[in-house]
């Protein structure tokens, strides 16, 4: 039954204009226990929801429109490895990259098989790779799922990279971001992984295309050695020279692609047992999610959350706050994972919502934002749900600097919930500002790995309360075909048929 139809959602809409009067401090003053009993710990995750908007009640409520909704036949489903991608009729099987070898029984015993072939080879590779000491840069070339979580993982987990070898992410089909990389790089010393699952992304290609000319040009000539494709398209990658491929499949969608051979550069930083651990840290979420009940179920607990802000608060942005530097990237990847997830506005059957999806996702990491943009969480007129992700233990041994970075998240949250007085009004904090706050021990694989798998599946239940389909992404299609269409008339000039807006811009940009 799709949400706004069921008993529970009428139910929560009365319940929510309660929450208009509803206000954190005065549920603290009036239950003692309110912190213990809206914080759990999950696979290597602490989740303190207590700053939130919520009571028993509303998770109650809220547990009751998961059931009303079929959330545990939807999970189950996917890990059965249903074609729950219903508009590409294809599986959702992320989740079996990180399922250890030989565990499952029937018919997903054959795709595990090949998922851990695959790994052996990839992380047999890795290791060569790090023993090379002639190849000191490595070069990702991809977009969007194919650059976003290796970059972002790579990044997180510097601290344990191997030394003498320099990561190096290029994205953007904008030829001052591959230019800056290539000017300090040498041709003999140089890895490039180009991450393409067709081998014809055109942003990837026309990067791929300029690397291996500039590979030549620099005196290049084994590009067999200094080439490698994360690619289904093993043809394609043969006939630009390149013969080491590795390939994943067609149930791995590019924004849940990490655990797969796209995270090669990662495997290659950390080396293979850092890349296991990794899967396991995932691995132990997923088993979290598929048998924890909701009441104690972090992804579910998260991902209605969501769905209670957006509905029926109508809290429209959520900010991502990770108080770690080696995090700066993970606002960038959460949002491509919720935001090109849920961003539908259709239902599973192609009917239009009558009620919002996924919100925008934004922030900077700590305490940086808290010299920019905290500003208007603090004193702005929309109330914006935050999210702080922190680490208990430093990778350094600068003690007095970490101590600092924990006390400044714990206190903003704090200053969100407590508010200020002010009779003049500019120094009037109205608090009652809503935040969840994530906790990791270490920064490790490990843990890396159950944080992002907790993301992936908070975001699953969000998607799957709504009724939309979270694994497809038509919206990033039309962009395309009609830049390749711009792209040809910036040649020929020919201005027929298009609007006249595109065609005064056209004719601006073809100016001498």
């Amino acid at each position: 039954m799709r949400c706004n139809l069921t008993p529970a959602w009428q139910t929560l809409q009365r319940h929510a204009k309660s929450f208009a009067g509803f206000d954190l401090r005065s549920a603290f003053a009036l239950d003692a226990e309110r912190a213990p009993a809206l914080s759990q710990t999950a696979p290597h995750v602490f989740a303190d929801l207590s700053k939130n908007h919520v009571d028993a009640a509303t998770e109650a409520l809220l547990q009751a429109l998961a059931r009303q909704t079929g959330l545990a036949a939807h999970r189950d489903a996917m890990f059965r490895g249903e074609p729950i991608n219903h508009t590409e009729g294809r599986a959702v099987m992320h989740w079996l990259l990180r399922q250890p070898e030989g565990t499952l029984p029937g018919a997903l015993a054959v795709p595990l098989q090949q998922v851990h072939d695959t790994l052996r080879a990839m992380l047999a590779y890795a290791e060569s790779i790090r023993a090379d000491a002639q190849l000191t840069d490595v070069v990702n070339i991809g977009i969007g799922g194919s650059d976003l979580g290796p970059q972002m993982a790579v990044l997180a987990l510097q601290h344990l990279a191997i030394p003498g070898k320099r990561f190096h992410f290029v994205s953007n089909v904008d030829g001052h971001e591959l230019a800056a990389v290539l000017k300090c790089l040498k041709a003999e010393n140089t890895l490039f992984l180009i991450a393409s699952k067709t081998f014809t992304t055109l942003e990837t290609m026309t990067n791929a295309r300029s690397a291996l000319a500039w590979f030549r040009t620099q005196g290049g000539t084994d590009v067999a050695r200094h080439f490698a494709a994360l690619t289904t398209n093993v043809a394609a990658a043969a006939e630009c020279g390149i013969r080491t491929t590795f390939g994943f499949w067609d149930w791995v969608g590019g924004r849940y692609s990490l655990w797969s051979a796209i995270g090669l550069p990662l495997a290659i930083a950390i080396g293979a047992q850092g890349f296991r651990d990794l899967l396991a840290g995932a691995h132990a979420m997923d088993q979290h999610f598929q048998s924890a009940p909701f009441e104690a179920n972090l992804p579910v607990r998260l991902g209605l959350l969501d769905v209670w802000y957006r509905n029926f608060l109508h809290y429209t942005s959520r900010s991502i706050a990770p108080y770690h530097s080696a995090l700066r990237r993970l606002p960038a990847y959460l949002q491509q994972l919720e935001m090109e997830s849920n961003g539908k506005r259709v239902d599973r059957h192609g009917q239009a919502l009558p009620y919002g999806t996924s919100p925008v996702l934004w922030g900077e990491p700590g305490t940086n934002g808290q010299h920019a943009y905290f500003q208007m969480l603090h004193q702005g007129t929309d109330v914006v749900p935050v999210e702080f992700i922190a680490v208990k233990k430093p990778t350094h041994n600068l003690a007095d600097h970490h101590e600092l970075l924990l006390a400044n998240a714990i206190a903003q949250a704090q200053a969100l919930m407590l508010g200020q007085d002010d009779e003049g009004g500019h120094q009037h904090f109205p608090g009652n500002r809503p935040s969840t706050f994530l906790l990791l021990d270490e920064l490790t694989p490990t843990s890396l790995g159950a944080l992002i798998a907790l993301q992936e599946h908070r975001v699953f239940v969000s998607g799957s309360v709504w009724g939309i389909n979270s694994f497809d992404q038509w919206g990033v299609e039309l962009g395309k075909v009609l830049a390749k269409d711009i792209h040809a008339r910036m040649a020929s000039g020919d201005l027929v048929g298009l609007d006249a807006s595109s065609a005064a811009l056209l004719q601006r940009v073809r100016l001498g």
